[in-house]
């Protein structure tokens, strides 16, 4: 009773002592989506500690602010380092803010798809310059479909990157795709980055996500048709800020959540949440900001969006933002550098996963689903 009492009390007195003690004994595979408003950064923390981050935010004027979220991000995750980086592709809202990152805290290896293919003078100075200083001092790694990337605790895959997909089915055998009827490749588009996305999909225990970067439709073609070898996924982290999530991807992973992680004037654009709304088995989907492009029209409660702008409207608007004609200007996005919030994904190895929304407290579980149900 006596040593209950003073744990109690050493909690109380010391809450960065009872936080530390929590994060070692969690049983929980952690996720926090982080707000780089419009880019990408997402922290996975195993139950060891162990920690994944993908991406690492916008260069430029928004690299410092990305930086310092992430940074807010691992701290509350109870990190004093990050253990693996993945850098999904080498555009500036995903790899621009590495450097700053770089420099709050310590990274032990850095993994990619190899070398740029879309040549940039800024981005290849960095990539040729700063980052190889980086990883030459810890680890680089390189990696192909099919790999598995070493996390204790998780089975992390590998099942696109550098313009390839996996072959092999990561989940059962392969499924042909009904989804696939109603698409047509493109042809004759030249490869970007966007098309070398290193991909991932995390196991743990019965629950199981994905996260595809920026992959292009005609790369998620090549993933998941005629057949579909990723399965099913319980939380969908949408590709591409939630953009271009087509049917046949989204459909037959057939999540029961998704996460956005698009901007105020990036992603969430009507034709992709009609898309997400309509998957047969989702019962939710959160967005890291309320997006003009969505307007209320295309758009989720508020409980299920994490940010909004620095100078809120008075009222939201109804109908989606219309953006000009191709070639003429259009006003800045509302800004939003002030305090952000994340959403917090704790999974179980039982299936059941918990989404958090910092910025109310606000969270759902989804229970494991019985078989045939």
């Amino acid at each position: 009773m006596y040593v209950r009492l003073f744990l109690v009390l050493l909690a109380l007195m010391f809450p960065a002592a009872a936080v530390s003690q929590t994060r070692t004994a969690s049983t929980t595979l952690d996720i926090y989506i982080v707000d780089v408003e419009g880019g990408n950064a997402v922290l996975f923390v195993t139950p060891s500690g162990e920690s994944v981050l993908i991406d690492s935010g916008n260069a430029g004027a928004g690299a410092v602010r990305d930086a310092e979220r992430i940074v807010a991000a691992a701290k509350d995750a109870g990190l004093t380092k990050i253990d693996h980086l993945i850098t999904t592709h080498y555009h500036g809202d995903h790899v621009g803010g590495l450097a700053e990152l770089a420099a709050r805290i310590p990274i032990l290896e850095f993994i990619d798809h190899g070398p740029n293919v879309q040549p940039n003078p800024t981005t290849d100075a960095f990539l040729e310059g700063g980052y190889r200083e980086l990883y030459t001092k810890t680890k680089h790694t390189v990696v192909k479909p099919g790999d598995r990337i070493p996390v204790a605790g998780v089975d992390w895959r590998v099942a696109t990157s550098a313009g390839q997909v996996v072959q092999a089915p990561l989940q059962g055998g392969a499924v042909g795709n009904a989804y696939c009827a109603s698409f047509t490749p493109q042809t004759g588009v030249n490869l970007t980055e966007d098309d070398q996305s290193l991909g991932s999909v995390i196991t743990f225990g019965r629950f199981r996500t994905m996260h595809l970067g920026d992959l292009t439709l005609n790369r998620q073609f090549d993933l998941m048709c005629p057949a579909n070898r990723i399965g099913t996924v319980d939380l969908l982290l949408a590709a591409r800020h939630g953009n271009v999530n087509a049917e046949f991807l989204t459909h037959a992973v057939n999540p029961r959540a998704i996460i956005t992680n698009n901007g105020t004037r990036k992603g969430a654009q009507p034709d992709a949440m009609k898309i997400f709304f309509s998957s047969p088995r989702v019962e939710d989907v959160w967005q890291i900001h309320f997006s003009l492009l969505a307007g209320q029209e295309h758009t989720v409660p508020g409980l299920f969006i994490a940010n909004l702008f620095d100078q809120p409207l008075d009222s939201m608007p109804v109908a989606p933002y219309a953006p000009p004609p191709q070639g003429q200007q259009a006003p800045a996005a509302p800004e939003h550098n002030g305090r952000a919030y994340y959403f917090k994904v704790s999974a179980e190895e039982s299936g059941a996963f918990t989404v958090t929304n910092t910025r109310n407290g606000f969270s759902r579980t989804y229970r494991p689903i019985a078989a045939g149900n």
